[in-house]
């Protein structure tokens, strides 16, 4: 699929379509432009679609009495303006030789702008704004992105429905294409909080909309994933790593590489055993439909010119002869000539009354 593409509403559905993955790699890089191009090329031979920075100054993202909201046993670092300090030195010169590494090594390039300045610049380098559940409620700022008159990827982490519903509506009064993401807002997710039942809520609340969802379970065996894609989902973004051991920041609950191999390759084959939801006999099955399936037969051998009664009739395999639909249809029809026990009958041996 194509990024574009992931805003189109196919009416109907006919097949669940491959998502588009976004690897979330965010600054997983930790300030290393080697770092940075690893993922780049990690996330493209994995399989994934695009890949997806983060790009902050901590001075303008989070004041410095700012508690952290994640696991501290993962990541100790108490203070978001301390943690995003850490990891806040690529700027536009950065990302504009992160696109160029992107575009030659075939995935598309994404990072999700957190004040207007950097905004400004992403805005020569992407075709579509990711905005974080963080800022739903940021008016000012949704605004501001939709100006650039681009497609809005929107996570609704942390969100009651009025609060997206609110969101929304200010992006559809600009009149951006828009895509929503389920998120929960708990770093890691617990399996059994992961609420995927939200993506066919907000495809039944947002139907004009596409809906996605943005995973920040453990990978394991990316099973929630899956279960996203079949409830919906047509786009996913994951946080992505090249080492999942390293402490802190978002390794402890991204996926590598080979899990978005494996991911991807359990994927389309659950998507090929789903197939077309349309309801239909397989080619495969015709041997059933033959063989399977019954005729009428008589149940006593029947004399030329009788009438047949329904004591003369029974049904049996294969469905070589008259389809039992049309039972009330032979009930009355004479037979052309002799019919033994154990017939299956063709209309050839029947003539009206």
């Amino acid at each position: 699929m194509k990024l574009m593409d992931i805003f189109d509403i196919p009416t109907p559905e006919t097949r669940i379509p491959m998502p588009y993955v976004i690897a979330e790699a965010g600054v997983n890089h930790e300030g290393s432009m080697d770092i940075a191009r690893r993922l780049i090329d990690e996330a493209a031979e994995g399989g994934a679609d695009a890949i997806k920075f983060q790009t902050y100054k901590a001075g303008t993202l989070a004041s410095k009495d700012s508690p952290a909201y994640w696991d501290t046993t993962q990541e100790p670092t108490r203070s978001q303006y301390e943690l995003f300090k850490k990891h806040d030195s690529f700027w536009k010169n950065e990302f504009e030789a992160l696109k160029k590494h992107c575009d030659a090594a075939g995935i598309a390039f994404m990072s999700t702008p957190f004040d207007v300045a950097s905004a400004q610049f992403l805005n020569d380098l992407m075709d579509v704004f990711k905005i974080s559940s963080s800022d739903i409620t940021n008016k000012p700022f949704i605004r501001i992105l939709c100006d650039f008159h681009k497609p809005i990827i929107l996570s609704t982490g942390a969100a009651h429905l009025h609060e997206i519903a609110e969101a929304v509506e200010w992006i559809e009064a600009k009149g951006n294409k828009l895509a929503l993401l389920h998120c929960v807002l708990n770093y890691p997710t617990a399996d059994e909080n992961a609420a995927l039942g939200m993506i066919p809520a907000l495809k039944r609340h947002f139907p004009q909309h596409a809906v996605g969802y943005s995973d920040h379970t453990l990978p394991k065996d990316m099973h929630i994933l899956e279960t996203a894609t079949l409830l919906g989902a047509r786009v996913l973004e994951k946080h992505f790593t090249h080492d999942k051991t390293l402490p802190g920041n978002d390794h402890y609950h991204a996926m590598d590489k080979k899990d978005l191999r494996h991911f991807l390759t359990r994927l389309k084959a659950t998507l090929a055993s789903v197939g077309s939801m349309e309801l239909r006999a397989l080619p495969e099955e015709e041997p059933a439909r033959q063989h399977a399936r019954r005729s009428l037969v008589t149940a006593r051998p029947v004399q030329a010119g009788q009438q047949l009664t329904p004591a003369d009739l029974t049904w049996k395999r294969p469905a070589h002869g008259i389809s039992p639909r049309d039972y009330d249809a032979v009930l009355g029809m004479r037979a052309r000539h002799d019919l033994p026990d154990d017939h299956v009958l063709s209309w050839a041996d029947l003539d009206n009354a």
